[in-house]
């Protein structure tokens, strides 16, 4: 996945001038505050610098996982052509222009953010973008979400926030969806135990699930197993500097919930777990299955689904029933 070169230019426009050192300083703090997942809310972008170094690390690849799952969104609810957007915790912007990117449709936004360093680094790429945006501070605990949307984000922020105001937060998400409800968070064992709550409640809130789940059962996966993707980011030549490697890509882990109004269109039989294991005439899959179910799946030749499981990748889902 890379930036269009729309927001690649307004990046660097945006890092110009700021000295090496101290982004690569600003971006090491960053990356250990997210390895350790530390609640923080938005913090830790209390300075321009901080927010330069976002920009320069974290949102190629936040950009990266939000767009994967926005695709999934694309492909199972093809007939979704959203014109407005909530997005709660904004950061720079990602959810909405990775969404403006996939859906011409999109003409409105309403970006809630309470860091206003980071605001004031996204405005501009989203004045790019095209998207008529309204940027508003606001602390997710507190603030009260009116109206209804077609598109609702939350990307990368119940990690940053405490257990009650997560399940409130979802619960106010999911009253100002009109259409889909897309959460985002960290590849983690503690960012899939957030997502399954959500789920949790999103169901008995009378949600249909899209993605990625093939199925409205309990998991299936079990501690200390557990669910999560990855997304191929391309690192641009300041990305590899500030982060002080020689790697062209990097591999964003991440895992999704995408809950809707409606049920999905698409047929899903199953979703690719891990990476495929391909070797001559076999291909092995651990699938998460429509009737719930986890299964390790030895597909050969005369299988009906050899054919499309050629074409999987992680986080691809099958249409194909499987039959050994």
């Amino acid at each position: 996945m890379q930036l269009s070169a729309k927001i690649r230019e307004a990046v660097e426009n945006r890092l110009q001038g700021v000295p090496l050192k101290q982004l690569q300083q600003a971006a090491e703090s960053l990356s250990t505050r997210y390895r350790a997942e530390t609640a923080t809310k938005s913090a830790h972008l209390s300075n321009d610098l901080t927010a330069s170094a976002y920009l320069a690390v974290r949102f190629p690849a936040t950009f990266a996982a939000v767009r994967m799952a926005m695709d999934e969104v694309a492909e199972l609810l093809p007939g979704f052509a959203p014109v407005t957007q909530l997005d709660a915790g904004s950061g720079p912007g990602t959810a909405v222009l990775a969404a403006g990117e996939l859906w011409p449709s999109l003409v409105k936004a309403l970006l809630l953010e309470g860091s206003g360093p980071i605001r004031q680094a996204g405005e501009p790429l989203v004045d790019a973008s095209g998207i008529a945006a309204e940027w508003r501070a606001a602390d997710l605990a507190t603030t009260a979400m009116e109206g209804s949307f077609d598109l609702v984000t939350c990307a990368y922020v119940l990690s940053e926030l405490a257990p009650e105001t997560r399940r409130t937060l979802v619960a106010k998400l999911w009253a100002a969806t009109g259409g889909v409800l897309l959460l985002v968070e960290p590849g983690t064992p503690a960012g899939w135990q957030r997502i399954l709550e959500a789920r949790s409640a999103l169901l008995a809130a009378g949600a249909h699930v899209l993605a990625p789940c093939p199925h409205a059962a309990p998991c299936p996966l079990a501690s200390p197993d557990w669910c999560h993707f990855a997304a191929r980011v391309e690192r641009s030549r300041m990305h590899r500097l500030v982060k002080q490697g020689d790697v062209p890509w990097e591999d964003e882990k991440f895992l999704y919930l995408a809950m809707s109004r409606t049920p999905r269109t698409e047929p899903v039989s199953a979703r690719v777990l891990t990476r495929p294991e391909m070797s001559h005439g076999l291909i092995e899959l651990k699938l998460c299955r429509a009737d719930g179910s986890m299964v390790h799946e030895s597909v050969r030749k005369r299988n009906a689904l050899y054919k499309e499981a050629r074409r999987t990748g992680w986080g691809s889902y099958l249409r194909t029933q499987e039959n050994s």
